[in-house]
């Protein structure tokens, strides 16, 4: 069992978990733990540090999208985008939903609806106790205003009350209320603190005036030949220099404050607001899932619909003249509708995870193309020196070309040939990034298939002569058999450039994945899709690593030679 399993992470590519095995079956436990301390542990502590070092560098970097995440704010950037695609699955899953089923799916989330009550009331309370936190930091002479906050905040209760709002209603109220007083003590505090900066400029420009006076009056003192006064003299206004360059710097970090707090409100308002924020998301979602499974759901529509095309067949059989004609014409156009609804999807926006499989099929697309292209090729040039030399000028001319070079020319020729682009079967935009993976990736399969077939024993290709085999037996029983290896490290080496080329091509094409994701991400430019693009690199990270892998395990399996393959 432990060759069995020590056989798997070999072809797996994964013999850094080898020592792991042995241990356990308590073979040379001392070199074991060595061999894990190495590639292992130590492994592991340097991406600990570099988490605890992004962790603790990050927010201290400010970009134009705010500062740049954590990796806690990264998670739950990840949550975020989890809960989105898990949303518009649910819609689907509700505008489909028919029968008992529906009904079972509907009382479920009427009931999860009236739940929400008492989530608002809880921050109905919440709010109540913020007010009384910021009414408990209001200065005694200050009581007049006090009291009136407090009198505003007893009348909009009682106008609550009063009333038909619901719960919703009264939690929004009652926190854009507190919001506002919030919002009042920030101002005053903003105000000291501008107060603050501009005495502590005022007070820096009285001390460099009175110390630049005093250098002034110090020069008149020394005498023209008085080359030693001279020298200390300098080192004075280079200290005055340094000392106004110091107090400038603390102005500036000063100002920078001031800056920051001006955008942000009081910690305990910032996290009422989300929890606000995220429930009446919540209770928007629980809102459309009621109209899918109601009046937006398609059993419901066609059952609407049949509904009024019994009542124009009714209307027709007891028409006559010109009226039939134009009840005709409904009825067909009704029963086309219904079969529009009968074979209709819910339309949902494309979620990351979506966007990960159209990325996927189209890097796999462009793998393929590459792959039928390059393996015949680099067979050819293997096999004769003639032929490999025509190619090597093409080879050398076109394997440097950017994929930035190539998209928009293949977007051109991909254009010229669907000119319609909604009526076909393929997305130009998708094409093009496929074929642009293709004209990237395709050159390390081409070279090292070549290198492969032009590397066969030569007693292998005698024994072909003397057995007198032709081309195609030749090829398949002998060429490609013995060039698998080198081809499949040039397959491997194609499918991740061709990974890091779509990225760059989905970003420009505007094809629906994971390059696309990105850009507009960026071009939203808050500080939350800051970190879901974040999320995104580590998926890009993540996935490369996987397809690296499952190519490791296909060049494993056909290396007869039993050649590495990578760490």
């Amino acid at each position: 069992m432990k060759y069995k399993i020590i056989r798997i992470l070999d072809v797996a590519g994964l013999r850094v978990f080898e020592p792991v095995v042995l241990l356990c079956y308590g073979e040379d436990p001392k070199r074991q733990l060595k061999e894990i301390g190495l590639y292992i542990a130590i492994p592991v502590l340097v991406m600990v540090a570099c988490v605890v070092a992004w962790d603790q560098i990050g927010p201290r970097i400010k970009t134009r999208a705010g500062e740049v995440p954590t990796p806690g704010q990264v998670v739950k950037a990840y949550d975020g985008i989890a809960d989105f695609h898990n949303r518009e699955y649910t819609k689907v899953s509700d505008y489909n939903e028919a029968g008992e089923a529906r009904e079972k799916v509907l009382a479920a989330t009427q009931a999860e609806i009236e739940s929400l009550d008492a989530k608002w009331e809880a921050i109905s309370q919440e709010n109540d106790d913020l007010l009384n936190q910021l009414l408990a930091k209001v200065p005694a002479d200050a009581s007049a205003e006090k009291t009136k906050i407090e009198n505003d905040w007893k009348k909009l209760n009682d106008d609550l009350a009063t009333s038909e709002a619901t719960a919703t209603d009264v939690a929004r109220q009652q926190f854009a209320f507190v919001e506002g007083i919030s919002a009042r003590f920030v101002s005053a505090s903003l105000s000291k603190l501008s107060n603050a900066v501009s005495q502590q400029e005022q007070a820096y420009k009285q001390e460099q005036q009175t110390r630049a006076q005093a250098l002034v009056a110090e020069a008149d003192k020394i005498a023209t030949d008085d080359t030693k006064q001279k020298v200390n003299y300098v080192q004075l206004v280079n200290q005055h220099l340094q000392k106004t360059n110091e107090e400038n710097e603390h102005l500036k970090s000063l100002r920078v404050e001031l800056s920051e707090r001006r955008g942000k409100s009081l910690p305990e308002v910032e996290a009422l607001r989300q929890q606000i924020s995220s429930t009446g998301q919540k209770a928007g979602f629980l809102d459309t899932r009621v109209n899918l499974l109601t009046e937006g759901n398609r059993e419901q529509k066609v059952a609407k619909a049949e509904s009024e095309m019994e009542d124009l067949k009714r209307q027709y059989a007891t028409a006559s003249g010109p009226e039939m004609f134009t009840l005709a014409q409904q009825l067909i156009q009704r029963e086309e509708r219904i079969n529009t609804i009968a074979g209709s999807e819910f339309a949902k926006p494309p979620t990351f995870f979506d966007q990960i499989w159209t990325s996927l099929a189209c890097v796999f697309a462009g793998f393929f193309i590459a792959t039928a292209i390059a393996i015949p090729i680099g067979v050819f040039c293997g096999m004769s020196r003639v032929f490999m030399a025509s190619m090597t000028p093409l080879i050398s001319l076109f394997k440097p070309v950017s994929p930035i070079v190539w998209l928009p020319i293949v977007f051109f020729i991909v254009g010229a040939f669907i000119t319609r682009p909604d009526e076909s079967w393929i997305q130009p935009s998708f094409l093009s990034s496929a074929i642009t993976v293709a004209l990237c990736s395709l050159w390390p399969t081409l070279v090292n298939t070549a290198l492969g077939v032009s590397a066969i024993d030569q007693d292998h290709l005698n024994v072909a002569r003397v057995l007198r085999l032709g081309l195609w037996d030749r090829l398949t029983k002998i060429i490609i058999p013995s060039a698998l290896p080198l081809i499949f490290t040039g397959l491997r080496i194609s499918l991740g450039v061709g990974w890091m080329v779509l990225i760059a091509a989905e970003l420009l094409s505007s094809s629906p994945g994971l390059g696309k994701f990105v850009w507009d991400m960026f071009n939203n430019g808050s500080s939350a899709t800051f970190a879901q693009m974040f999320v995104a690199c580590g998926f890009v990270g993540v996935i490369g690593l996987l397809l690296d892998r499952v190519m490791i395990v296909l060049q494993r399996m056909v290396s007869f030679d039993g050649a590495p393959t990578a760490l």
